[in-house]
């Protein structure tokens, strides 16, 4: 039997951009609690790409994430004693956290600059449809392309 759903708590919009995903942003880049040294990463990030890309920095962070977001993913299903990878859509919800935890991910994968910046570099990668984040999206769209033959358990489920 499964488990009751467990309520969400409501995030408040960030202080500078008034932004939902923005804060959620901060929130995932936030390590031990420390929820300021996270707004000066993700802040200084926005700023550096102010100065470098002369562009607002909300719709570049928006278009990144927009890019990065993955539309299909495989799930595993037991099926008859085998496990099969069965391709489903992407909740609009988890679309933005795996956008944001693949973009922080391969920024934290870089070294030897400040984070601010690697970070400033992924966004902006990821804008222009470049850069690890996108890749590791197009890879998890080329599982679920791969699996399509096995696309009709998913509907067997809900039977």
């Amino acid at each position: 039997m499964r488990r009751k759903h467990k309520p969400t708590s409501r995030l408040k919009p960030d202080l500078v951009y008034e932004s939902l995903k923005v804060e959620k942003l901060i929130n995932y880049v936030m390590e031990r609690g420390k929820k300021n040294t996270a707004r000066k990463i993700v802040y200084g990030a926005f700023d550096v790409i102010k100065d470098k890309e002369k562009a607002e920095p909300l719709a570049v962070f928006e278009q990144a994430i927009q890019n990065v977001g993955p539309v299909m993913e495989v799930r595993s299903r037991r099926v008859g004693g085998a496990n099969y990878q069965v391709p489903h859509e992407v909740r609009e919800v988890r679309r933005l956290s795996l956008g944001l935890r693949w973009i922080i991910n391969s920024a934290q994968a870089k070294s030897g600059r400040p984070m601010k910046d690697r970070l400033a570099d992924e966004l902006v990668l990821a804008s222009k449809n470049e850069g690890e984040a996108v890749k590791k999206k197009e890879n998890v769209h080329k599982m679920a392309e791969a699996n399509r033959a096995f696309a009709h358990f998913a509907l067997a489920r809900r039977k």
